[in-house]
């Protein structure tokens, strides 16, 4: 006898539990419990006796299923999860829109009968994989650094550009550490050039020095000039700067300590470092295509792994008509950056993907992003076809000759650079179309604002 255990999960209530057999009969439902030891026994005390197979269908919610995966699997269940929007598809067709807790699990228990295709073997428990979980988390603070780094740099316009000059557009620890201390251009002029030179060789291993300091000081004497002694309330704009300073590094301080995390959840997930093999992909980001990809032979085809990451065309077809447009980025938008990311490197690094770059930016006049996408959703192909065979990925040149790493640069510098008028001509065409469609949603604005009718103001 096959049991279908279907069980609708809460993230604060009790969860619901209905019980089917293989033909979709109910055998009981309505059983209410938590995710506690106590009720989870007293829950697969209630199954039938001579079971030959029990499984528990549920619905990734947030990531109160984690647990309860892993008590079942323990127990000998298979456990298969079910995305989201079929079981909600499903619902509304045998509910007529109407939703209960006791329907949903009575759904999920009959689901392997009425919908087998849309189960998933629930292999991993997701966000329980430490290497997915760190991934994302670091996805996160890069994130958080960035807007920081944005308002900082908007409020050091407000001192004046000389700041941006004399600190760099690109902004590093040793900058977030002095405007956390000395973004006051008066502190900055009473500490002088030598004293700042030494804090800067301190600071920087004497990568910066008496010319960065004498930099800033007139940055900030220029600052002083600008608005003068009352314009401006210098005192607040620092304590301003230094808290996003200051943020920004704390961030940074937990991306290096996850960073090292991620290495070390790496190199025992891939001990053959079969994905740090592939063109453009380095320690940290191929631990996030690897956590974020999760295992490979689970996917049904290499196809499946496209369609995972969102990186394939949505299409549009009915009749006669079949139309291709963006990404669909339905899919892990973790996995998607970091795809990007490495087959923006790798098409420098690997012939075969330099010829398929330039043929897209030259002759079907694609954007730079556009192009860059088709070749992540290559490089993900190839990626995971190497690790499903567990062999390392191969540099190649067209006619399939291999490669190391320096021929392919020089092969790629050589044959495959695209015209400077190719990328201007391609950027104008990007402003041109991103304007338009920004006009077109300010028309649309307009005109919704324009039919709603005026509310009187009572007298």
């Amino acid at each position: 006898m096959k049991i279908r255990l279907g069980v609708d999960i809460a993230c604060r209530s009790p969860h619901h539990a209905a019980c089917a057999d293989e033909t979709g009969t109910l055998l009981w439902s309505g059983h209410r419990f938590r995710t506690d030891v106590a009720d989870l026994e007293a829950l697969w005390s209630r199954l039938p006796v001579e079971v030959e197979e029990v499984m528990v269908v549920m619905e990734p919610t947030r990531n109160a299923w984690v647990p309860l995966a892993a008590w079942f699997r323990r127990r000998g269940a298979m456990v298969v999860i079910v995305p989201s929007e079929q079981s909600s598809d499903l619902r509304d067709y045998f509910s007529k829109h109407t939703k209960t807790d006791r329907l949903d699990a009575e759904l999920l228990a009959r689901l392997p009968l009425l919908h087998p295709e849309g189960l998933h073997l629930a292999e991993s428990l997701g966000p329980g994989d430490p290497l997915k979980r760190g991934v994302k988390i670091r996805a996160g603070l890069v994130h958080r650094r960035s807007t920081a780094m944005h308002r900082l740099d908007s409020l050091l316009e407000i001192l004046g550009p000389g700041w941006t000059d004399a600190l760099g557009t690109r902004m590093t620890q040793t900058t977030f550490k002095f405007l956390a201390v000395y973004a006051h251009p008066h502190q900055v002029k009473r500490l002088g050039q030598a004293r700042l030179a030494r804090w800067f060789q301190h600071h920087t291993r004497k990568a910066w020095g008496p010319e960065r300091a004498a930099a800033v000081i007139a940055a900030a004497a220029a600052t002083i000039a600008l608005w003068g002694n009352d314009g401006l309330d210098f005192d607040a704009l620092a304590a301003d700067i230094a808290a996003e300073a200051t943020i920004a590094l704390e961030v940074s301080e937990q991306i290096a300590l996850l960073d090292r995390r991620i290495r070390d959840l790496y190199t025992e997930a891939d001990p053959d470092e079969i994905v740090l093999s592939a063109p453009g992909v380095g320690e940290i980001l191929a631990g996030q295509i690897l956590g974020r990809l999760g295992d490979p032979t689970r996917f049904t085809s290499l196809a499946a792994a496209r369609s995972f990451s969102g990186l394939v065309p949505r299409r549009n077809s009915s009749g006669l008509t079949d139309h291709a447009s963006g990404p669909t980025k339905r899919g892990d938008a973790c996995l998607r950056a970091a795809l990007f990311q490495a087959a923006d490197r790798a098409r420098k690094v690997d012939p075969q993907l330099a010829a398929r770059y330039q043929r897209l930016m030259c002759d079907t006049g694609r954007h730079h992003n556009s192009a860059t996408c088709t070749i992540a959703t290559v490089l993900l192909t190839r990626i995971t076809s190497c690790l499903r065979n567990h062999a390392h990925y191969q540099v190649h040149d067209i006619d399939g000759t291999p490669v190391t790493t320096e021929q392919g640069q020089a092969i790629v510098a050589e044959r495959y650079q695209i015209p400077a008028e190719v990328r201007a001509a391609r950027r104008s065409i990007s402003n041109i179309a991103s304007t338009t469609r920004r006009d077109e949603r300010v028309k649309k604005e307009v005109a919704k604002r324009s039919k709603t009718p005026l509310v009187p103001t009572p007298a």
